[in-house]
């Protein structure tokens, strides 16, 4: 299976979307009293995420789902402001930032080809 050559950024963004919404249905099923079928499109979202993850251009797993930590925890604060409506705060923002320049380490670093 190939996926048209997509940018690592687009790829991970697309992905953290998939996982986040994925992992909502579980929250809002077991937290928000949700119906249980809201699980089933989560469940297939949280495959998408996973399938996504395989076209980071990278030679290893570990260090796209290393690199992907960094993204997840922006993206969810990005979730978190825009579908909860709670604005993130000035620590939210300054430990995302730090998250993703490790991200960015991980996979652009010296030595590094993405």
């Amino acid at each position: 299976m190939t996926m048209p050559n997509l940018p690592t950024a687009i790829i991970y963004a697309l992905a953290a979307l998939a996982e986040i919404a994925g992992c909502f249905t579980f929250w809002a099923w077991l937290r928000l009293d949700k119906p249980v079928w809201w699980v089933f499109p989560g469940m297939v979202s949280l495959a998408l995420f996973a399938c996504l993850l395989t076209f980071v251009d990278t030679p290893v797993a570990g260090r796209a789902y290393a690199a992907y930590g960094g993204v997840y925890i922006a993206a969810s604060l990005i979730w978190l402001w825009t579908v909860e409506g709670a604005r993130p705060d000035r620590w939210d923002v300054i430990g995302a930032s730090i998250c993703l320049a490790g991200a960015g380490l991980i996979l652009f670093g010296p030595g590094r080809s993405p």
